[in-house]
């Protein structure tokens, strides 16, 4: 799917992108203050304005100010003004595309709970992305699935998201491979982007401020212009402090990142703005990203070689980006980042070939001189989502991406190369993948050991640089011997053990062996005898809760092999106690002896709706309780009518009045503590008897 590219789409993780505000320096920080200031009446338009110069911090803070003075307003006065929609959707975004996931979920949380039917598929599928980046991997992976509902699974984006039935459990289970270490070049701005250079230096992209250039602030995050940075790769490992500038002829006023060399080091390739003096711009007035080369030449006035000879590379455009360059070890191929036609998603990886003179006399399009014309990587390396910061070894080409199934944001991926095809991508687990944004991947195959860039909450600013070890995996002995399985079932929320599970076993051909079900205390055992050191599959099953499928590698000599299973219900929402699934809530309040739903309570209802809505087959019941103070009659009269009061709102919102099965009130003939009548108790004490509780029948 060919996507409109945004100033987040490149680089949500640094303060570099694929498109740049157009407005310049000092006008632009003058007509920002402005802006700023004077937003204390009407702030909306003036954060749409700041929304659309892409400067998101700013806008965020009037659409907060904003919504603050919506959410005095009642549930209906707001849906009567579209423009709460509007705002929580402009909030929302300008956190997502800051990459501030905290509170992009806040927000996000609060337009689905509140308008469900009426955001589109995209917002659900940023929604989805922002529980992932809090960690909210089960709700992430629900809400993709919803997302693949409403695109009838047209946006590959949920179908990467499930790939193979491989799981967000599977990818936390990889066994850790990596060690790593936040270096002391890291700033509080963003430092990203390394690449090895000769033996013994290292080149990184970094946002600290020069003495030449101190006023130049990229307004998307409040950071200065970024510009490439070298040191030595010995010194790096032990905490270098001292840097440089890696050119003082490639670096300009505005951006510089992400390079990559030619085997011999004679020729660089790097992303820069569309600049040669002045920025260039679409006709939408965005300056996009350009691959630019530079070779190591000496001059009449140079006493040492310098990179000479800049020049755009052939396959550039004004009106695409195209950026994060990489070669292969011979010196072949060029890997590259675009999101030009031809796309799939967000951004793709594409590869040319470095032509040399006799080629470039077989070459027939004479537009990519030098150069053959791009190729889309395919498939099974872009997604619908974004794929950036290749890097390539001999055998494996790494990147980074939020389209394949990930840990939250951008996970680092390989892809094994035969014979110019490339295999699935593999994610290379924790800790090297995080919940945040992890990228910009290079190693040393030979020496594992290499460096990957990252904004996980622990570091000292907002994109750093960590150096890692990667230690190899051992591989398993496989002894003949025979084995018996068994294991436990528990809550993965509560801990508590859950009895009357369903659980299966299965050979590695899906042939299904046995069953059995859990006791009263969770625990379960096979009597088949199996063989050791052999690949099975278990599955536990019940009702309202999520299916659990685990493979499992049974132990290379004789004894039993304890598989522990972990089941959550389908929705955090959904409780077990005492043996009934119930929907938990926060409490439902009502003014003193009324029965009319208040706002409030209208918006912990709507969760309702929404998770009735996700399963359609679940019905419900309703149940009213008071505390002891007044009389019996009363109190049961007053908790039947909240009760019928609760049915009708649900019915209301378009909850089919047949899935609620009764909507009872019993007063306080229900009371759990001791607080009866004639019991004094405070205050806290008696709410605790104030309730109302949803019961799950069917689903």
């Amino acid at each position: 799917m060919k996507k409109t590219i945004t100033l987040y789409i490149i680089l949500c993780a640094a303060s570099f992108s694929f498109a740049q505000s157009s407005v310049e320096n000092n006008l632009a920080r003058k007509n920002k203050e402005e802006l700023y200031n004077n937003s204390t009446k009407t702030s909306t338009p003036k954060a749409d304005k700041l929304f659309k110069r892409m400067w998101y911090k700013e806008a965020a803070e009037l659409y907060e100010r904003e919504l603050g003075k919506l959410n005095k307003k009642t549930k209906e006065e707001n849906n009567r003004n579209e423009n709460y929609l509007r705002v929580l959707k402009k909030a929302g975004d300008s956190y997502f595309f800051n990459t501030d996931m905290e509170n992009a979920y806040r927000i996000y949380d609060q337009l689905v709970s509140n308008y469900y039917s009426k955001v589109n598929s995209e917002y659900i599928f940023r929604y989805a992305h922002s529980l992932e980046g809090v960690g909210k991997y089960r709700e992430a992976k629900r809400w993709m699935k919803e997302f693949a509902k409403r695109t009838k699974k047209k946006d590959d984006r949920s179908v990467k998201f499930d790939q193979e039935k491989l799981t967000v459990e599977d990818v936390l289970n990889i066994t850790p491979q990596f060690i790593l270490h936040n270096l002391s070049i890291n700033t509080e701005n963003s430092d990203f982007g390394p690449m090895y250079y000769k033996k013994d230096k290292l080149i990184y992209s970094s946002a600290v401020d020069s003495s030449n250039y101190h006023t130049r602030i990229y307004h998307w995050n409040e950071q200065p212009f970024l510009n490439m940075y070298i040191s030595n790769l010995n010194e790096i490992e032990s905490d270098v402090k001292n840097i440089g500038e890696f050119s003082k002829k490639l670096n300009t006023r505005y951006h510089e990142a992400t390079l990559a060399f030619s085997p011999d080091y004679k020729k660089v390739y790097f992303t820069r703005n569309n600049y040669n003096g002045d920025l260039g711009r679409d006709d939408a007035g965005t300056n996009h990203l350009k691959l630019y080369s530079a070779d190591l030449r000496r001059t009449e006035k140079d006493t040492t070689k310098t990179w000479q000879n800049v020049k755009e590379l052939p396959f550039n455009s004004e009106n695409y980006s195209v950026g994060h360059p990489t070669v292969s070890k011979d010196g072949k191929l060029l890997y590259f980042v675009s999101d030009m036609p031809g796309s799939i998603g967000g951004t793709d990886i594409f590869v040319v070939d470095i032509l040399n003179q006799d080629e470039n006399r077989i070459e027939s399009d004479s537009t990519y001189t030098g150069y053959s014309k791009p190729r889309n990587l395919g498939d099974k390396i872009n997604t619908a989502g974004r794929e950036m910061f290749p890097y390539v070894t001999n055998s494996t080409l790494y990147f980074a991406s939020d389209g394949h199934l990930g840990l939250g944001g951008l996970d680092v991926f390989k892809s094994e190369i035969n014979d110019n095809t490339f295999g699935n991508a593999v994610n290379l687990g924790a800790p090297l993948n995080s919940k945040m944004d992890d990228f910009s991947f290079i190693i040393k195959e030979k020496e594992n050991k290499g460096f990957v860039s990252s904004n996980r909450l622990e570091g000292k600013g907002d994109d750093d640089v960590y150096s890692f070890v990667r230690t190899p995996l051992n591989e398993p002995k496989t002894p003949l011997c025979e084995q018996l399985v068994r294991g436990y079932v528990s809550n993965t929320i509560t801990g508590e053990r859950i009895g009357n599970v369903l659980v299966t076993l299965y050979n590695d051909k899906n042939e299904k062996l046995a069953t059995t079900t859990t006791s009263l205390n969770g625990s379960y055992r096979f009597k088949n005898t199996l063989n050791c050191d052999t690949k099975y599959r278990v599955e536990a099953s019940k009702t309202g809760y999520g299916l659990k499928e685990k493979p499992l590698l049974t132990e290379n000599n004789n004894g039993e092999t304890v598989v522990a299973l972990g089941l959550e219900t389908l929705n955090e929402l959904i409780v077990e106690e005492k043996g009934l699934l119930k929907i938990k809530i926060g409490i439902i309040y009502f003014n003193l002896n009324k029965s009319f739903i208040r706002n409030d309570a209208s918006i912990e209802l709507n969760k309702i709706v929404v998770l009735m809505r996700q399963y359609p087959k679940m019905v419900i019941k309703i149940e009213s309780h008071t505390d002891a103070r007044n009389t019996d009659a009363y109190n049961l009269s007053l908790s039947d009518r909240r009760a019928k009061s609760t049915r009708d709102y649900l019915v209301g919102q378009g909850i089919e009045a047949n899935r609620i099965d009764s909507a009872t009130g019993y007063g306080e003939s229900k009371l759990i503590n001791r607080c009866e009548n004639g019991v004094s108790c405070s205050e806290a004490e008696h709410q605790l008897n104030r309730r109302s509780e949803f019961i799950i029948l069917k689903m």
